[in-house]
């Protein structure tokens, strides 16, 4: 492993930061739902650097390559932010829900979300810990078969 004159490691395929480890990339268009004062905000600017752009939220109206949604406990029904957040996401998209960590306030127990995901069409394919309170569940829509 090497280091660039910024500081930064020049060694691929080791996610350095959250939002690699969400496959974030510059030139990306994430949309961000659910956002309130307890959102983690040094993640967001994280997003936000390593897309170079801001987050676009609900009403924006055009296909995004990611949705960020953070959710609670009692943000109402899972299904229902998960089916929301749908709206604008290009096909092949992933949709990051972004949840208390087991143990903090609002926390979400991961049954649910294994229970809520395929009935918004939806299937789980990873969790990470991307900052000290939230934990990241990445969902896809399923392939289909040829």
């Amino acid at each position: 492993m090497s280091s660039t004159a910024g500081g930064g490691s020049t060694q691929t395929g080791t996610p350095t930061g959250p939002a690699e480890r969400l496959g974030l990339a510059k030139g990306m268009v994430v949309q961000e739902l659910g956002w309130d004062n307890d959102t983690d905000d040094t993640l967001r600017v994280a997003i936000e650097d390593a897309i170079d752009a801001d987050m676009v939220d609900g009403d924006y109206g055009n296909v995004v390559d990611a949705v960020v949604l953070w959710y609670r406990d009692d943000d109402g029904d899972l299904v229902d932010s998960l089916v929301d957040a749908l709206t604008d996401l290009v096909g092949g998209g992933a949709i990051w829900l972004l949840t208390p960590r087991i143990g903090r306030p609002g926390s979400v127990d991961p049954a649910d979300v294994a229970e809520a995901a395929p009935i918004a069409g939806l299937a789980q394919t990873t969790t990470a810990t991307v900052s000290k309170d939230w934990a990241a569940t990445r969902l896809v829509t399923p392939k289909t078969p040829a």
